[in-house]
């Protein structure tokens, strides 16, 4: 979410990846369906990892800012990267996985942790090139 997120706000001004401690290969259904609510299209995201991102040539250290959803991403992007000059910051926002008894009750999650993402992103990195339809 948080790579479509940040693509549809800021679009080419930033070079995004994202990348999580696992390879989960298929982004969620309730993560495609909440995003799709915004016009962003993750149907053909597909995740990765910190490891595979190096294997495919994603150098961490020409990175800016690694920002981390949860304290596991964190700890290794810490570890990664103790070598290199860069920031990482961590925000706290709340993992929808198994949260909610029907679909209904996923979907608010999903959407309460798309938004948690999207206000620390306007936080962080000001108003949007161009707002949201």
């Amino acid at each position: 979410m948080a790579e479509g997120l940040m693509k549809k706000l800021y679009g080419q001004k930033a070079y995004v990846q994202s990348a999580g401690v696992k390879n989960d290969m298929e982004v969620d259904g309730f993560s495609i369906a909440v995003c799709r609510e915004l016009g962003i299209e993750l149907s053909r995201h597909r995740s990765r990892s910190f490891e595979e991102m190096q294997l495919w040539g994603d150098d961490l250290s020409q990175f800016d800012l690694i920002v981390a959803l949860s304290p596991a991403s964190q700890r290794m992007a810490l570890e990664l990267t103790r070598f290199h000059h860069l920031d990482i910051e961590y925000w706290p926002i709340l993992d929808p996985t198994g949260l909610g008894e029907g679909r209904e009750a996923k979907l608010s999650a999903y959407r309460q942790a798309r938004d948690q993402i999207r206000a620390k992103m306007l936080d962080r990195f000001g108003p949007p090139i161009e707002e949201e339809q």
